[in-house]
């Protein structure tokens, strides 16, 4: 099973811009890879995914035009680049790789959907 590391996240005001990275303990090129996020007393929810050779992306409509998801193929990583960040967008990021069930949904959670979690990072937005 691939071994998955968040890195970067932290504290910023709002406004301002953080970027997390998930790197892979093997090579993932042939499985999608996403981010997820989880606030304090919510649902685990998806915020952006890649399909391999990130030919397909997917942003939560709370996201869209602030984040970009980004992959390297040959560091096996991906890469949440967040701008214009906002106080709730502060939760727990975590990164998954692994098959989908149906492409046109890759934040859905459980079934045969994503076999490997990082243990998450957090990033802190203040008002």
């Amino acid at each position: 099973q691939v071994q998955l590391m968040e890195s970067g996240g932290g504290s910023v005001e709002a406004g301002g811009s953080l970027s997390v990275s998930c790197t892979a303990s093997e090579d993932t090129s042939s499985v999608w890879m996403t981010w997820f996020r989880q606030a304090p007393g919510k649902e685990r929810e998806g915020v952006a995914a890649a399909s391999p050779g990130s030919t397909i992306t997917y942003y939560a409509d709370s996201v869209k035009g602030r984040f970009t998801i980004s992959r390297d193929r040959v560091k096996n990583t991906v890469n949440l680049l967040m701008n214009s960040l906002k106080p709730e967008d502060t939760a727990v990021y975590y990164c998954a790789a692994g098959f989908l069930e149906n492409w046109s949904q890759p934040f859905v959670l459980g079934g045969e959907n994503y076999q490997s979690w990082g243990q998450g990072t957090q990033v802190t937005v203040s008002s």
